[in-house]
């Protein structure tokens, strides 16, 4: 099946439904890949930003709460790279539970 031909709203449930938690740039991030738009978002990247807009830090901030470069950040919310396994399990963590990250501080 080409990408002119997926179901966005099947896809993003069942990406959803594979990672457990609400995505809520993915079904536009699927209609600019279906339509051809320029840079398709990936839910990698999705999962970095809502993770640190759930803490309300700015990109340098939340580099340093989870102990990472900011260029790394950065990469990994513009889709340049993917963050490691791990990191998606601390990141899925905090868009949970967003008071997290202030105990990752004091460590």
């Amino acid at each position: 099946m080409g990408i002119k031909k997926i179901n966005i709203e099947k896809v993003a449930a069942a990406i959803e439904a594979d990672t457990g938690e609400s995505l809520p740039d993915l079904r536009r991030a699927l209609a600019e890949a279906k339509a051809g738009l320029g840079r398709v978002t990936t839910p990698e990247q999705m999962l970095v930003r809502q993770a640190r807009e759930k803490t309300g830090l700015t990109q340098a901030a939340f580099a340093e709460r989870i102990a990472t470069p900011v260029a790394t950040l950065r990469d990994w919310e513009q889709g340049r790279f993917a963050p490691p396994g791990g990191v998606v399990c601390l990141l899925r963590l905090i868009i949970k539970h967003p008071e997290l990250s202030q105990e990752l501080n004091a460590a």
